[in-house]
């Protein structure tokens, strides 16, 4: 959770300013541990973050790395450019054909009211240094952290292999710029819409619809909303909506909660999403032969990204 921009930084975590020196931080981890120890009435979850934040501050390497930031900047690079062993071949398995730019909607939104927050005429050097970041308004981090989660769900459907497809970056609604369906996934087990939601917290299920402190809105409804408005422009169905979600935020890996409006749904932790996708959605329907041919050629004609 560390790594969200919405998630509280490990420095909060130890209730101490991030430039405490390094016996006010020892001190602050001293008595975040007698606060929040089980044996003495504290939170048995606040007790591991309190611990988990120490290993990332508690000596002066891993404080350095940790200051440095989290990966909040530039798109992950591709395969061709990671780094590997020597003697190691480059991973060359077929992937699922791509179109879109995964969170480029919400990183242009995101840097645009990060220059108005910092103020015009006043340099910034790097829109994404984690101090920043931090102290940004909710509503910026959000932008932000949604844009990692859509990058982190494109790199798990692009290893589905070659028998995929999937856009990212939707435009659902022509008249509507805000309306935007994250991914779109087809493939012999159906065609899925995909929302990417980073909560910042846990979240749990309540009539089929996500709730807890960092929800905003209804997630579930939103997918479903925008897959039925994709549906009608394509005249497709849909196999199921999914709203994706980091594994720290949900208690169980997939939660389905049977049809919304028609379509079958579900809530899928990172983890588990490219099992759901392969495997499909109780109450979902296979694709295959030339109905997979044609509706991937319907949607390729009918698509606009946002």
């Amino acid at each position: 959770m560390f790594d969200s921009p919405l998630s509280a930084s490990a420095y909060d975590v130890l209730a101490v300013a991030a430039d405490a020196d390094d016996e006010q931080l020892r001190q602050a981890y001293r008595r975040r541990l007698r606060q929040t120890h089980p044996d003495t009435g504290g939170d048995a979850a606040q007790f591991v973050l309190v611990q988990r934040a120490w290993e990332l501050v508690g000596t002066p390497a891993a404080r350095a790395a940790y200051d440095r930031g989290h990966g909040f900047g530039a798109d992950p690079a591709p395969e061709a450019s990671r780094w590997r062993p020597p003697g190691r071949p480059a991973d060359t398995r077929p992937r699922a054909r791509s179109y879109g730019h995964p969170g480029g909607w919400r990183r242009e939104r995101y840097l645009t009211l990060m220059r108005e927050w910092v103020g015009r005429g006043v340099p910034l050097e790097d829109p994404y240094d984690p101090t920043l970041v931090r102290n940004a308004p909710r509503e910026v981090r959000r932008l932000l952290a949604d844009a990692l989660i859509e990058e982190a769900t494109a790199r798990i459907v692009s290893e589905l292999g070659m028998g995929y497809t999937v856009w990212h970056d939707i435009a659902a609604d022509p008249r509507d710029s805000d309306a935007k369906l994250d991914h779109v996934v087809l493939g012999p087990s159906g065609l899925f819409a995909l929302q990417s939601e980073d909560l910042g917290g846990p979240a749990s299920i309540r009539r089929r619809e996500l709730v807890g402190e960092g929800v905003e809105g209804a997630p579930v409804a939103t997918v479903v909303a925008m897959a039925r408005a994709v549906a009608r422009q394509a005249r497709v169905r849909f196999s199921g909506a999914v709203v994706v979600v980091p594994d720290d935020d949900l208690d169980t890996a997939v939660v389905e909660l049977g049809k919304v409006r028609g379509i079958a749904t579900a809530v899928v932790a990172q983890s588990a999403l490219s099992t759901v996708l392969r495997r499909g959605l109780t109450g979902g329907r296979d694709i295959g032969g030339t109905e997979l041919f044609d509706i991937r050629t319907r949607l390729q004609q009918v698509l606009r990204f946002a």
